[in-house]
């Protein structure tokens, strides 16, 4: 049994996707141990007491400079057993000490097609900003590995949604949540819990 430590920094749509995939079977040999915030009034530590499931706020604003909180935030998660953590909107860059403690251990939901609009600066609503501005016809999600760069880890599987006329930022992003990220989240979760994912030479293969 995979015990999942989702990080988010919001709402928790996508934790609650995921909770909601582990309810109905979608999510097997998995279950959320422990849901951690930056954000002392993010919904998603609600979401987690609802459900009975720890949660906690780590925020960097707690510590006196940027290595202590890291340090608290990999000893939570050691405390705590997690053997995948899950980035679920998470607005706080994971760093290498993390990393090297869960080498192909982290997933990130990212809310475009990598290598698409993506990396620094590409977070939340400027995703879909970018996307509009630029007048793709195509978007979509990734659900990738994490690595030390940003959102440049492999990819684990993605799925395309239509850019639609009149769309703003907020009704595409809606969409993409809907359509791409609270399918292919759960999706890659169940994958990993089960053994059908491998790493090799920087690429995912997902074994039949």
């Amino acid at each position: 049994m995979l015990k999942l430590g989702v990080l988010v920094s919001g709402g928790g749509t996508n934790l609650q996707a995921v909770l909601d995939a582990i309810d109905s079977g979608k999510i097997t040999n998995a279950r959320v141990g422990l849901v951690i915030s930056n954000n002392p009034g993010a919904y998603a530590l609600k979401r987690a007491e609802a459900k009975g499931i720890p949660g906690i706020c780590i925020s960097p604003k707690d510590y006196e400079n940027r290595e202590e909180f890291h340090k608290a935030l990999l000893a939570e998660l050691q405390k705590n057993d997690i053997d995948l953590v899950v980035l679920a909107g998470y607005l706080v860059a994971i760093p290498p000490m993390i990393v090297e403690a869960y080498p192909d251990r982290i997933v990130n939901i990212h809310p475009s097609l990598i290598p698409s609009f993506c990396g620094t600066g590409f977070y939340g609503l400027h995703v879909h900003e970018g996307v509009l501005a630029r007048g793709v016809k195509v978007t979509g999600a990734t659900v990738h590995f994490v690595d030390a760069g940003t959102d440049t880890g492999p990819i684990i599987l993605q799925k395309a949604v239509e850019v639609k006329e009149g769309d703003t930022p907020e009704i595409l992003q809606r969409r993409v949540m809907e359509e791409a990220e609270w399918k292919i989240l759960p999706r890659a979760i169940d994958l990993i819990a089960n053994g059908k994912v491998t790493v090799q030479d920087g690429k995912v293969h997902i074994a039949e």
